[in-house]
């Protein structure tokens, strides 16, 4: 079968090196098709059949492009807790649980190396592959610095081999999601580098970055964030009038990165046009400091929307701005005020408490709709499992830019994604749901009544008879109102924040609660070969870890993401310090700069 697969893989190449050659002789675009460099090199490289991206002329060049800073980076504030001498029973305790964590990461990697090496997904049910992400292994490519980070080095060396086989000349899809690309493959391979120093990784990420890079030339520089890489050659392009304010506002960590280990500072450039135009824009949108989650790059206009959110579609744009500042060792005040600005208005309207059986004083962030500054702000409750990144956000920055009243936050926000959890049958919470708002920020009081009311209300389209019969059809634990998504897809937020928080507070109990969270995890998601996506998490225990809840799907993120920071909160504190690392989205650790270097 692995025969005949790759196989199957190199007559894809061929005949996309056809295609493709055939489009350079006899294409009649407008402006012609790049077969040849500016200085007159052919695109296709006559020895390897390979595509040079960095030969590819610009069409919309820059007029100038802005340098990196040279000035030596200042001290930041210490990130990381001062973690006092462990205890022989302590360190025992947390090598245990390490292992375990270590040993349900193994099982995955060998399924995909097995079962879909070279592939972008393996399918943990049925043993077959998908390419969901351009065909170029972003499972392999995503895990490399996390099977450095667990001491696997014999599988990180014939990964790195393998990672350098992967051919940018073609793609299994016409479009790729720029955004993706760059925060699982380039960030992959810059972490890589940056843990193991192996230049053949820094490379290849540039091979990544040659390529990414013609996704911004159009005539305002702004990027085509669903790009078709290979139509780029054969015409000119603009970006699009409709696009995801994460997907163009988070690609700044991985492009600056690149451009401070190659020297080269066209990355960073890239990236600090569009920071500028964000920050241009920033208070004058319907709802000041913060941007909508589609926004205008043909047209550069980043205020039109009216849905504004820390979840989805927006989550990473405001999770870069305290990372770039420390990326950066402070150099650029702009990602200073980018970050305070935007979470004092989100704190404002878009964090709220929920109301809970226990009284509990926690945050869930929820989501807004305004469609002008003088309207009022409509705070819609409803919660994601996808936005608990923001507890470790509000850390993050509350250290950073000493602003002690968003640790505060951090830990209500961090408490309201493990109580969630703990809410629901399994111990996981859903993907998306809603809960019955409190009136007050300070004081809240269990009010059963007040809560069944929102349920009805919530659920107007039900065909139950009575609102006890809504609560159990659709089985909501106290405090919930709703759940319009009952998957868990083995996303990594939660216990990323607790990890944070963890390494920023040195907090006991944030580390039963991920240990907790990962036996739940691991018990109802393990299949025979690896662990699988769950379709409903409000089932009984008796039905939940049955085949039929599994979905055959585990995304590259369990092993890129979740299962690194579940190895990391159980490790010495040393290892990946947050003094010396910020994580991308992805959860890849690169190097910041320092007041040594």
């Amino acid at each position: 079968m692995i025969f005949y697969r790759r196989y199957a893989i190199y007559l894809g190449v061929g005949i996309c090196l056809l295609v493709l050659l055939r489009h350079f002789r006899h294409s009649q675009a407008r402006n012609g098709p790049l077969t040849k460099s500016a200085s007159g090199e052919p695109l296709i490289d006559p020895v390897t059949g390979r595509l040079r991206w960095e030969l590819v002329p610009v069409r919309f060049p820059v007029g100038s492009i802005k340098p990196l800073s040279t000035v030596k980076p200042r001290a930041l504030p210490s990130v990381q807790y001062r973690f006092p001498p462990e205890t022989g029973e302590h360190a025992a305790k947390q090598k245990v649980r390490q292992l375990a964590v270590r040993q349900t990461f193994e099982r995955c990697w060998t399924a995909y190396r097995e079962h879909a090496w070279m592939a972008d997904e393996v399918a943990p049910l049925s043993g077959s592959s998908y390419n969901t992400f351009g065909g170029w292994a972003a499972t392999l490519v995503d895990s490399l610095d996390t099977l450095w980070i667990m001491g696997l080095k014999t599988e990180f060396w014939e990964a790195v081999t393998a990672t350098l086989k992967i051919d940018l000349t073609y793609s299994t899809d016409d479009t790729i999601n720029v955004f993706e690309t760059t925060i699982r493959h380039l960030g992959g391979l810059l972490a890589a580098y940056d843990l193991s120093g192996d230049r053949r990784l820094l490379s290849k990420a540039k091979q990544f970055g040659d390529m990414l890079i013609v996704a911004f030339d159009t005539p305002n520089r702004m990027p085509i964030t669903r790009w078709q890489p290979y139509a780029a050659l054969l015409a000119s392009q603009e970006a699009n009038e409709r696009v995801l304010v994460a997907e163009i506002g988070s690609l700044s960590m991985e492009f600056t990165r690149l451009s401070q280990l190659t020297g080269d500072p066209k990355w960073y450039d890239a990236t600090d046009r569009i920071t500028r135009k964000f920050a241009e824009q920033q208070h004058k949108t319907n709802q000041p400091g913060m941007w909508p989650v589609t926004i205008n790059a043909k047209d550069a206009d980043f205020t039109q929307d009216s849905f504004f959110t820390l979840s989805a579609m927006s989550d990473s744009l405001y999770e870069y701005f305290p990372k770039m500042h420390a990326l950066l060792g402070g150099d650029d005040p702009i990602y200073r005020k980018l970050y305070e600005d935007s979470m004092k208005t989100a704190t404002e309207y878009n964090l709220f408490r929920p109301m809970t059986p226990d009284n509990a004083d926690i945050l869930i962030s929820g989501q807004v709709q305004r469609h002008s500054q003088d309207s009022v702000a409509g705070l819609d409750p409803q919660g994601q499992h996808l936005v608990c990144f923001a507890g470790g956000m509000f850390a993050l920055g509350s250290k950073l830019f000493e602003i002690p009243a968003h640790m505060s936050i951090a830990r209500k926000l961090v408490d309201g994604c493990i109580w969630t959890y703990k809410a629901l049958p399994l111990g996981i919470m859903p993907e998306v749901f809603r809960m019955t708002m409190c009136e007050s920020m300070v004081s809240c009081e269990w009010n059963k009544t007040t809560w069944l009311e929102d349920v009805q209300e919530r659920n107007a389209r039900s065909s139950h008879s009575s609102i006890e019969d809504i609560v159990r059809q659709n089985r909501l634990p106290p405090g919930f109102s709703q759940i319009s998504d009952r998957r868990y897809i083995l996303r990594p937020e939660a216990i990323e924040s607790v990890f944070l928080l963890y390494r920023m507070t040195g907090e006991e109990y944030l580390l039963d609660a991920a240990w907790d969270m990962f036996t739940a995890i691991s018990n109802y998601t393990q299949t025979i070969l690896a662990n699988a996506a769950l379709k409903d998490i409000t089932l009984a225990n008796d039905d939940a870890g049955l085949q039929k809840n599994k979905e055959d799907s585990m995304e590259s993120f369990w092993l890129a993401e979740t299962l690194k920071y579940f190895y990391l909160i159980f490790s010495e504190p040393s290892l990946i310090s947050l003094d010396d690392y910020v994580f991308n989205t992805e959860a890849h650790p690169l190097k910041r700069r320092l007041p040594s270097e």
